[in-house]
């Protein structure tokens, strides 16, 4: 893992699931990281991040931000669990989610795919 010196900075190059993996092993918490609990903990995050705007539109873009990562970063941990690369499962559902909704029938438009 980098030093607080080496800090990955925007814009700097990184491998992300590498450097995850590493944090993880540094602290051998990957005996903690079962599919399950990976899965529960995006869960727990996903429900921290949407507290941020349980009264209204109002937000504190630092902390939502905050709970933002903490969502990603066990999505991440989680597809590599499961053998996936996190960006290319992402690429075939929107591939898929194209043929559900084609741009002449849902642009503009919040219904349901077999509702267009």
């Amino acid at each position: 893992m980098t030093s607080p010196d080496d800090s990955i900075a925007p814009g700097k190059p990184a491998d992300l699931i590498a450097t995850l993996r590493e944090f993880v092993s540094e602290r051998d918490w990957a005996q903690f990281h079962s599919p399950e609990n990976l899965a529960k903990s995006i869960s727990i995050e996903a429900g921290e991040l949407l507290e941020r705007f349980q009264w209204g539109g109002e937000f504190d873009a630092a902390r939502v931000q905050e709970e933002l990562a903490d969502v990603l970063t066990y999505c991440h941990l989680l597809a590599d669990k499961l053998g996936l690369d996190s960006d290319q499962i992402v690429f075939d559902k929107l591939a898929k989610t194209r043929t559900k909704y084609p741009v002449e029938k849902a642009r503009g438009r919040s219904a349901k795919y077999d509702q267009l």
